[in-house]
């Protein structure tokens, strides 16, 4: 199927986009407007831009029924400041309760049974609850549009944060498996960040991977490893070689039992080495693989 936006309308284009563009981390803002009075709100337009300086985005938009504007908006043009709290699964229902458009004087805090507590450097409260708080001075605001629908990039200024001691590792940084992240998708679809959704990629760095071009054709046009599998391979720094000391009880069945057919040993081999490297074991993955020179 192909589309042109253009021949959308403003629903159907959040719907696709919404349920294209996902996971989103949420922004749970909270501000203040000119009189004191507070708002509490989530966004799901929401990003790190920068880290020198510390610079977050959201955008707070229009909404598509009556192009009128959100109260976090509003107040954040007369007090530019806010603290953004990262919602986790143990608030997500609380974060969805307070999304309900109340009046302006009402306080979502108490609506969504939030506890507040002051801020260190900017006027809106803190949701105690919340395990990271970014407490952030509103640097510019840029709308990009007019129209119901179109988007106001809050840009934000993180000027201290408040991180909860039972989320940090043994070196006082945040442990990825005990942050539950919550983040919105399409429609009422949320994802749940934990541990048994956890994956780590290994980044490259300085030291460039010789890339897929690289691989030796057998392994890179195999009918069994996957795009992923050879961008594993293929992440390597260099071309490995085989060690004679490299040790392998399945390895050495295969050749045991598929000696007389080299189709059904490539084949082994390859389906051997996705398992290794589905389970993070690049280097014996690529010794498995040599094993056919």
């Amino acid at each position: 199927m192909i589309i042109d936006l253009k021949d959308l309308t403003t629903v159907q284009r959040q719907n696709y986009l919404q349920h294209a563009i996902a996971p989103r981390p949420i922004c749970f803002a909270s501000t203040v407007d000119k009189a004191g009075a507070v708002n509490l709100s989530p966004f799901s337009f929401f990003n790190l831009f920068s880290s020198n300086p510390p610079i977050v985005i959201f955008s707070p938009s229009r909404r598509v029924r009556d192009n009128t504007t959100k109260h976090t908006l509003q107040n954040v043009m007369e007090v530019p400041e806010v603290v953004i709290h990262i919602v986790d699964y143990d608030m997500v229902h609380q974060a969805s309760l307070s999304s309900c458009e109340f009046p302006k004087e009402v306080n979502e805090f108490v609506k969504a049974g939030f506890t507040a507590e002051p801020a260190t450097l900017v006027k809106p409260p803190m949701v105690k609850e919340s395990k990271v708080k970014m407490e952030c001075r509103v640097q510019e605001i840029k709308a990009l549009g007019t129209e119901g629908g179109a988007g106001n990039l809050v840009i934000c200024e993180v000027l201290r944060l408040h991180i909860a001691d039972d989320i940090l590792n043994e070196n006082k940084q945040i442990d990825q498996r005990k942050l539950h992240h919550v983040a919105r998708l399409g429609g009422d679809w949320y994802c749940r960040v934990d541990e048994t959704n956890l994956f780590q990629v290994e980044k490259p760095n300085t030291q460039l991977g010789i890339g897929i071009d690289a691989l030796p054709a057998p392994i890179r046009n195999s009918r069994i490893l996957t795009g992923n599998n050879l961008a594993q391979l293929g992440n390597v720094h260099e071309m490995p070689v085989i060690d004679p000391a490299f040790d392998d009880v399945q390895l050495k069945n295969i050749f045991q039992y598929y000696s007389l057919n080299p189709a059904d040993m490539e084949a082994e081999l390859h389906m051997y080495a996705q398992k290794l490297l589905n389970e993070g074991k690049v280097r014996e993955a690529w010794q498995v693989l040599l094993a056919l020179d």
